[in-house]
């Protein structure tokens, strides 16, 4: 039999404060430079880098939240059968925390015992542990610390299922996620489906992320030799061509053991002409977890943080009390550097299945690469055949139009906006399967909406956070022709973003100028900061953030800007001075009091580093060094006197001053 209930479930967690009001543009240069090794075959150069670059408009970014943990009770939504129980939490990203194997008394992923956000995605905040589903943009998704709409639906013979459903603004896309557990089926089945119901084709990504315990046992298999890895044996991070299981990148040791590393790692296994994708993590005893998909989802991947002070510092930062992990995850191109074009109108279905398998020890761990994955492979086809598989997804598509019965959480209430725009208009219709109803309309909405109904936005405060920014090219047709959109200044500021954000610089600027001719405002004159920092006119962007602060000094984010691009052009003694008439609702931040620790350092104020240095910090990036390159320069300045050191004595310094561990957050441990 199987069950659908919505259960709360308590634990230690944080919540995330007020976004940033300011809008963070995508990267200039849209195709990321990656560099790759002679060996990369010519296939998989194509779109490599493509559309990777950095993206985040029309959202915005999520990265005010701390350490301090207390007791919160979040809505979980349970699908179980007689062999597994599926435990999801719609409130954030719709991560499914727990599998867990009822017969074995098992779980089968990495149970986070915490949330705790961390730097690591597209808009910062994000946590580790469970299954991730990422769609659209490189990166972790935009929506992994948000809610999701999740809904009832119906399975073939009667049973319950869930559907997890958004709207994605960055693209004008829908996405959704059928999860059933038949009666007795040892498989939680996830049917995905992307839809792009516009004229036009987009850039689309999609990787499901699953972390399971990582231990020494653990061994990663997928059913190829062929793999696409990260070359961290030279100076750089580069794309290399190579063969499982032993690899230069991990010390030469057989990498499909993640403790093999030395540093954070992954590599991309390329399974190009294989029927049915999978991938597995699998113990001592053989046994373990395997996911399997349909041929579209085909790649597979492994992460690890790496056997490092670094990597175990992270490990615990994400999950404190938590089980170490590892990665493997599925997508549909190469590697996460392999851009994708989605046709326009396209609708996108895949079938993926998550459980439980039992090898035989000796195969599993058997040192010839082929030998162990033939055998898990056919060990995987004896429970479930390709052509069950196909079964299955051809059956779930069929469904995936069908309306849900209840709405069990509800997400944002952009999608009902999005319906509600294109009523009005001859655009190809939405499936019925996106309900989106008007009460998840919220004040963020609905000042779109009025411009949407009136043809004006509705005029704003200027000391007042400017909202939710739109970038989408059919909203900013309707706000060029607003008549608002020529001479009021917060109608002037969401132009000049739409404009920017389409790269018109010039008419960016024309725009924001504008906006501050009508009405001064914080907002326009950082954005006009960020045209100069682009013009590489430094100057010009300190005086515009200059007067940006000292309209609104209570802003945090303008505070750090303006604080970093003093720093950055050594004007350190100003920065103080900044960070001195700061309120102290401001100063308590972390990038505050990280940014107040190099001018510190920089000033010669060897106490205050110091006591800096003992701080655990909630919003370190990922690959971020700042805090370590804080330390050692430090040391540095204790050891140079009069003399600059040279490298060597640099070396030395950081062998015999190592950082502590509560602010080593290096991926690398490389000189």
């Amino acid at each position: 039999m199987t069950t659908l209930t919505v259960t709360p479930l308590t634990m230690p967690g944080v919540a995330l404060g007020a976004e940033n009001p300011l809008p963070r543009f995508r990267d200039r240069i849209t195709t990321r430079p990656v560099s790759v090794h002679a060996n990369m075959p010519a296939r998989k150069l194509e779109m490599l880098g493509s559309e990777c670059g950095l993206r985040v408009l029309p959202y915005r970014m999520q990265e005010t939240y701390t350490r301090q943990r207390v007791d919160t009770t979040y809505e979980t939504i349970v699908l179980e059968n007689e062999t597994l129980r599926a435990t999801f939490l719609p409130a954030v990203g719709g991560r499914l925390l727990s599998l867990f194997h009822i017969p074995l008394q098992r779980e089968l992923l990495n149970r986070n015992p915490v949330y705790q956000p961390a730097n690591l995605a597209i808009r910062n905040a994000w946590f580790s542990g469970g299954i991730e589903w990422n769609v659209s943009q490189y990166g972790h998704t935009f929506g992994t610390c948000s809610p999701v709409y999740a809904a009832a639906i119906t399975g073939a013979d009667g049973e319950p299922g869930l559907r997890l459903y958004e709207y994605e603004r960055c693209k004008n896309l829908f996405w959704q996620i059928d999860f059933y557990l038949p009666p007795g089926s040892p498989w939680l089945i996830a049917h995905t489906r992307i839809a792009n119901p516009n004229d036009d084709p987009t850039s689309m990504y999609w990787w499901t992320n699953t972390a399971v315990d990582e231990r020494p046992d653990v061994r990663v298999l997928a059913p190829t030799k062929e793999i696409i890895y990260t070359d961290l044996t030279g100076k750089g991070y580069d794309y290399a061509y190579g063969e499982m299981p032993v690899l230069s990148t991990f010390d030469n040791k057989d990498a499909s053991y993640s403790l093999h590393s030395g540093s954070a790692n992954e590599y991309f296994f390329q399974p190009d002409d294989v029927d049915m994708p999978w991938e597995a993590a699998l113990g001592a005893d053989g046994s373990g977890f395997i996911e399997a998909s349909t041929p579209m989802l085909r790649y597979r991947k492994m992460f690890c943080w790496g056997n490092h002070q670094g990597g175990r510092h992270w490990q615990d930062f994400l999950a404190p009390g938590g089980k170490p992990y590892l990665e493997i995850q599925a997508g549909l191109a190469p590697s996460q550097l392999h851009g994708l074009t989605m046709p326009a109108r396209a609708d996108w279905h895949w079938t993926q299945v998550f459980g439980h398998i039992q090898g035989d020890p000796a195969m599993v761990h058997h040192p010839d690469w082929q030998h162990a994955w033939q055998g898990v492979d056919r060990l995987l086809k004896g429970k479930l055949s390709t052509a069950q598989l196909q079964a299955l997804d051809a059956q779930y598509t069929a469904r995936a139009d069908l309306p849900a019965s209840t709405i069990l959480q509800h997400g944002s209430g952009w999608g009902a906006l999005e319906l509600e725009r294109r009523a009005g208009t001859r655009e190809p219709a939405v499936s019925a399967a996106f309900v989106f109803p008007s009460t998840s309309l919220g004040p963020e909405q609905r000042t779109w909406q009025t411009l949407l109904r009136t043809g004006q936005l509705p005029t704003q405060d200027p000391t007042a956070a400017p909202g939710a920014w739109m970038v989408q090219p059919a909203w900013r047709t309707l706000l060029e022709q607003s008549a608002s959109g020529a001479t009021d200044w917060y109608a002037l500021l969401h132009l000049g973003v739409m404009r920017l954000e389409h790269f018109d610089s010039a008419g960016a600027r024309a725009a924001w100028e504008a906006s501050i001719a009508n009405q001064p405002s914080a907002w326009a004159w950082r954005n006009l900061a960020v045209l100069a920092r682009w013009d590489d006119d430094q100057e010009r962007a300190l005086a515009c953030l200059a007067n940006a602060w000292q309209l609104n000094p209570t802003v945090m984010e303008l505070a750090q800007e303006y604080m970093e691009l003093l720093c950055a052009m050594q004007r350190f003694a100003e920065a103080h001075a900044v960070y001195q008439a700061l309120p102290a609702a401001v100063t308590v931040h972390d990038r505050i009091q990280i940014l107040h620790a190099r001018i510190a350092l920089e000033l010669g104020d060897e106490a205050t580093v110091e006591r800096l240095m003992q701080h655990e910090y909630a919003v370190v990036r990922e690959g971020e060094t700042e805090l370590t390159d804080i330390w050692f320069g430090l040391w540095y300045r204790r050891a140079r006197g009069a003399t600059p050191l040279s490298a060597d004595q640099q070396r030395e310094i950081r062998r015999r001053n190592p950082p502590p561990a509560h602010i080593d957050f290096r991926a690398i441990n490389k000189e």
